[in-house]
């Protein structure tokens, strides 16, 4: 999938209309239909099924949808599990972009940006179930996941549901991320998938459970390893490619300790720094070629990133410190690629400046719990987003960064502020 991109300098971004808040549409029945029909071909490819559990309590009433985000193919599985209920979607600014955009509004849709604070969007939910009388989608992750593991769930979502007032539904996938893992450069693997759809609170539970049993609820849903799942299931996906682009999230060498000399090719992940070689097997382990398997699980080398660039903060000793290019949008016509700039990280947090210096945006460690960063965003590039309700800034880092560390920076130095504002108790 492609983005519509326009040229402009960065000056001529600051002229361009700005994105017009809009009521969400009830969605359209017959392009519910439409989606529903062309869901079919990747419904019956992965031979989809899926199972439900306490789903009698809530009927017909509209409800908070609460799917987890693993690939392309979400939105199909959730056609596939409730149409023809009506359900309007909450969706990113960048995903509704061009003339699909003004399509998905006939479909429900409603744009918000990404880890940013938006009012508006809950009074759009609010809109939604009451006033439209439809139930509502959303992917609390909002990025997809890198490791197979739960993307970082943003704070207190028990507080919306409890204004919201309405039942709230989880849809967990098996096999989506399998199927079509971030990483992995689009190949799509010949899986089965499956979900698994709850009710995890009732209207009339919503508001009697405390926001922490809500979000302890959630948390519990939330709570899965696909790779996991892959192996104890023995799902074999023997392909050729099943290592390609492995070293986006994996790009630390746990042997030698070298960052961004990591390459996934075929069935292998290499350091060529030190050499180290890892085969991964048809059931998405890990096994060196050579000596130790320092993490025969992916989700654990990927943890062991995260303990790495924790003690970097600590020490005061992170940073990302790169050029970039920088593509804008400030509203749903496109978005606007405007040459290059420099992007630095650090404990301060992100600082953004364009070549002549014109755009000079600053972020603060607290402003977001996460950081939108993507592999190979829209068939560009790997991206680092960040940004406000009124720009958002598409970085595309050049030369050897891992946008994958900088999420993990983003989430473990929110943690480490968050916690030292905390007032101290005497």
């Amino acid at each position: 999938m492609k983005i519509n991109a326009k040229e402009l300098s960065y000056e001529q971004v600051l002229n361009a209309p700005r994105l017009q808040h809009k009521q969400p549409r009830k969605p359209s029945r017959l392009l519910a239909t439409v989606v529903r029909i062309a869901s079919l071909p990747t419904l019956w490819k992965t031979n989809f099924s899926y199972t439900t559990e306490r789903m009698e309590l809530v009927g017909k009433q509209p409800c908070l949808i609460l799917m987890n985000h693993s690939s392309f193919t979400d939105m199909k599985l959730a056609y596939g599990i409730f149409y023809p209920k009506r359900f309007g979607i909450v969706t990113s600014v960048d995903a509704m972009s061009g003339f699909l955009g003004k399509l998905m509004r006939f479909l429900g849709c409603t744009p918000t940006h990404k880890y940013v604070t938006d009012m508006t969007l809950i009074q759009d939910l609010e809109y939604m179930l009451k006033k439209n009388k439809t139930s509502v989608l959303m992917y609390p992750e909002a990025g997809y996941s890198f490791d197979g593991t739960a993307t970082t769930l943003p704070r207190k979502m028990g507080v919306l549901m409890k204004r919201l007032g309405v039942p709230v539904v989880t849809v967990i996938t098996q096999g989506a991320f399998a199927r079509d893992p971030l990483y992995n450069m689009l190949q799509i693997r010949d899986v089965k998938v499956s979900a698994h759809v709850k009710c995890i609170a009732t209207a009339e539970e919503v508001k009697t459970l405390s926001v922490a049993e809500l979000d302890a609820r959630l948390a519990e849903s939330f709570s899965f390893d696909n790779f996991a799942w892959q192996r104890d299931n023995k799902v074999s996906i023997d392909v050729p490619f099943r290592a390609d682009g492995l070293h986006r999230i994996l790009y630390k060498c746990p042997h030698c300790g070298t960052e961004n000399q990591m390459e996934g090719k075929g069935i292998h992940l290499t350091c060529h720094s030190c050499g180290k070689q890892w085969t991964m097997d048809e059931y998405g382990q890990l096994a060196a070629t050579e000596g130790e398997t320092e993490y025969p699980h992916i989700p654990d080398w990927y943890a062991w990133q995260r303990e790495c660039v924790r003690k970097e903060l600590e020490d005061g000793t992170y940073l990302l410190d790169t050029d970039v290019d920088i593509a804008v949008q400030v509203n749903l016509d496109c978005v606007y690629m405007i040459g290059q700039g420099h992007l630095k990280h650090d404990l301060e947090g992100f600082h953004l400046t364009n070549a002549d210096g014109k755009l000079d945006y600053k972020q603060s460690p607290v402003a977001s719990h996460t950081l939108y960063s993507d592999y190979y965003w829209y068939e560009i590039a790997d991206v680092i987003g960040i940004g406000n309700n009124e720009f958002s800034y598409f970085c595309f880092p050049k030369g050897d960064v891992s946008v994958t560390k900088a999420r993990l920076a983003t989430e473990e130095l929110y943690k480490l502020k968050k916690v030292r504002r905390k007032p101290v108790s005497v």
